[in-house]
């Protein structure tokens, strides 16, 4: 899209095509190109059109609201067709949970953003390889490749996501972190479509049950199902079409919650000395641990990827290299437990795929701790966090990949 609005920046009729076309996509090109743009008269227009304030909502066009509810629906289906074909869902659940919704969002970005033929047939033979695959695997309770498989899955699908979000540039770092503020604001547009949506049900059952009618479980079973579903295809939906219903809540939750997991992570890190427990004996704990890593990362992600466009934040910067810092002692506690379980009790599928993720996640948190620190020493510009960000993206789905092809295949389905 930057090339497009560059290559038409003379041109008006053509800016509002683009325009029309991808207005999301549009908004988030031209805001990083604006800065070098400064005193072109279009470009000046563009950006005041762009940052006024609409209180209405955009519900598109009456083609795309319908492409919305038929996808919502082929969501629901999908998600039903354990009961609707008598198929075991323990089987089906944990190894299609990902094909319910993450290929309808790959289609959606795909028509949004002319996704050309080559990277068309290049996520299409993803997704097919990666149904059939999984679907093949020997069915088994204790099959720890298998588990890991079906964990990996929805990460691998969800970096075919990356690449038709990013369309046709998706080599292009600010679009590999466009992507990052995308899921943060999915995130937040879909709690919020689960919370109204818990509210109608609870009215609803509750409603029903006054007159005598339960209908709980026919609710649950249809309805819950359809809605669960399709709050990931309408939220994406809302938040293309209409980029302002988040753009000023989901920094605000950055801000809020980073400084906040610091103090938390802090205070658990002493909570832990004092309760004596650690992650090297103990497994559930260790288990546990990991989470808590991954979803410190996953808040880094999202802060920088929220707060830091062109301007510095000086106290921003501050909590996050002291968040980054803290994660990174984490994060060398929990490899140094994985190394220490292994050279007790040997290399296991499980072992081997914590190892290779937690070396992984170190390797590129030292390496966005040192660009905070060569931001706050005024060494380089801001910028660099994000790219710092943005580059480690592929080879985290190089590793899934990894993780779901050849596990089973390398271990004996053990």
């Amino acid at each position: 899209m930057k090339n497009e609005i560059l290559a038409n920046l003379h041109d008006p009729g053509q800016l509002e095509k683009l325009y029309r076309r991808n207005k999301a996509s549009f908004k988030q090109a031209f805001r990083n190109l604006y800065p070098e743009l400064k005193g072109n008269l279009l470009a000046e227009f563009w950006n005041e059109r762009l940052h006024y304030d609409n209180e209405e909502i955009n519900w598109g066009t009456t083609r795309e609201l319908v492409m919305v509810l038929l996808a919502a629906l082929v969501a629901g289906f999908i998600a039903k067709i354990p009961s609707l074909f008598q198929i075991n869902e323990e089987f089906f659940y944990p190894r299609n949970i990902g094909f319910i919704f993450l290929p309808l969002l790959m289609a959606y970005f795909a028509r949004q953003n002319k996704l050309q033929p080559k990277l068309i047939g290049i996520v299409g033979g993803g997704i097919l390889l990666s149904l059939i695959y999984i679907n093949l695997l020997p069915e088994s309770n204790t099959s720890d490749t298998l588990i890991l498989a079906c964990i990996h899955l929805p990460l691998l699908l969800w970096s075919l996501l990356g690449v038709t979000f990013a369309g046709n540039n998706f080599l292009d770092y600010n679009q590999r972190l466009n992507f990052l503020k995308y899921n943060g604001d999915l995130v937040v547009m879909t709690t919020l479509i689960l919370i109204a949506g818990g509210l109608l049900t609870g009215i609803t059952i509750g409603l029903f049950s006054l007159i005598g009618f339960q209908i709980k479980q026919l609710y649950f079973e249809y309805f819950g199902v359809f809605g669960l579903a399709a709050a990931p295809i309408v939220g994406t939906y809302l938040t293309q079409t209409n980029p302002q219903l988040v753009n000023k809540v989901s920094p605000v939750i950055a801000k809020i919650f980073s400084p906040l997991v610091l103090v938390m992570l802090l205070v658990y890190l002493g909570a832990i000395v004092y309760s004596g427990k650690d992650p090297y004996n103990d497994r559930e704990f260790l288990i546990i641990f990991n989470l808590l890593l991954i979803g410190v990362m996953a808040i880094i992600f999202f802060s920088v990827a929220e707060s830091f466009k062109t301007k510095r934040h000086t106290t921003a910067t501050w909590v996050l290299f002291l968040l980054s810092t803290v994660t990174v002692l984490v994060n060398g506690i929990a490899l140094s437990a994985i190394v220490f379980r292994i050279a007790e009790w040997g290399l296991t599928p499980n072992r081997l795929a914590v190892l290779g993720s937690n070396l992984l996640m170190l390797l590129h948190l030292l390496f966005i701790t040192f660009q905070f620190y060569k931001v706050l020493t005024k060494k380089s510009e801001i910028t660099t966090i994000s790219r710092a960000i943005a580059i480690f993206l592929p080879i985290y789905s190089l590793w899934a990949a990894s993780v779901f092809f050849l596990f089973p295949l390398v271990f004996n389905f053990k």
